[in-house]
């Protein structure tokens, strides 16, 4: 097992809205992240998986929680999250708002650099942009460039080029390919898997294509308003989802057989998503659950290991764990 990079403990982000209304967009997140792995976070619009990525980064002030780099706080300061910019950054999810349109690619790329204090000569500073842009596919031609004379695939290249600048050791993707067609999507995907090849970096990649999570995660994180309600490896998560609201997503993914789609039986969830303003009592997925049971309106389900590294938040899987535990320790008696 690899060293803990990312320790995130019951981080909570909440807005207030007015005097009497709060939006809780993450509500008690808790995570390890280990280096050079990729975790996939995913889960419906609203659920809350970019206010949790920047909310680690330290873009937005959280509310209570840990949240741990390399063992060390660093959201407690401004100057400790000056610092970990320089160890983390973050790819961000539309690539045309991204860019400052009145900068050229050059000052896009070297302006992280300025800011930390690196390659203060001008010829090395232009010289590590040029690696930079070649590493992403494209070449010094671009330099002098401005963002609205790019496609959509080129501009995510460059906003990646930047966030390779400093370089960091760990990446947050916010669903870096939503905004882009589907032939460039599988072009940027490649890029990102070669790039933490080559660099060893460790990526928090966000998004809502289950797919694409699969492929490109080692273990995936299910959230649900604001709550992870599942975590585990990205194969077993797959073939072997435990939460109801899990299994639901999965049911809509298509299968390129049309023999195995037709026999397949889609979960459809009743009701609408509950506001993150007003969340249910209990499990916040109860609401919409096809399997609710009294105790979820009373008691909030625990995130527990119900498998090994499978985690869970169901009551449906308390009772079994309960249960387990009970056997091992009559064996142990």
């Amino acid at each position: 097992m690899k060293d803990p990079l990312l320790e995130v403990q019951n981080l909570k982000k909440y807005f207030q809205l007015n005097r009497n209304e709060t939006l809780k967009a993450v509500d008690g997140v808790s995570f390890t992240l280990y280096e050079g792995e990729t975790l996939g976070i995913v889960g419906e619009s609203g659920c809350g998986k970019s206010t949790l990525g920047r909310t680690i980064l330290g873009l937005y002030d959280k509310t209570e929680g840990d949240v741990r780099y390399k063992g060390k706080d660093y959201l407690q300061t401004r100057q400790d999250r000056f610092q970990l910019t320089k160890e983390m950054q973050m790819i961000f999810q539309d690539p045309y708002a991204s860019l400052n349109p009145r900068s050229t690619v050059y000052d896009l790329i070297s302006e992280p650099m300025d800011i930390h204090g690196l390659y203060p000569n001008k010829k090395d500073r232009r010289r590590r942009v040029e690696e930079l842009l070649q590493e992403v596919g494209l070449t010094k031609e671009h330099l002098y460039r401005y963002p609205h004379e790019f496609s959509g695939g080129q501009r995510q290249r460059i906003g990646i080029a930047r966030a390779l600048a400093l370089e960091p050791s760990m990446i947050i993707a916010d669903e870096p390919l939503s905004a882009l067609d589907v032939s460039i999507q599988a072009q940027v995907v490649y890029l990102l898997k070669q790039i933490q090849k080559e660099k060893g970096l460790t990526f928090l990649f966000i998004a809502h294509d289950l797919s694409l999570v699969k492929y490109m995660s080692d273990r995936v994180g299910v959230m649900y308003l604001g709550q992870l309600v599942e975590l585990t490896s990205s194969d077993k998560l797959y073939q072997h989802p435990l939460h109801p609201y899990t299994e639901a997503l999965l049911s809509a993914i298509p299968i390129p057989d049309p023999d195995i789609e037709e026999k397949r039986e889609r979960i459809i969830l009743e009701g609408d998503l509950p506001s993150p303003i007003n969340p249910p009592s209990g499990c916040v997925f109860r609401t919409r659950c096809p399997h609710v049971m009294d105790i979820c309106a009373q008691v909030k389900p625990n995130f527990n290991e119900i498998d090994k590294d499978h985690f869970v938040a169901c009551h449906l899987y308390q009772q079994q764990r309960e249960d387990k535990k009970s056997t091992e320790a009559g064996v142990t008696n």
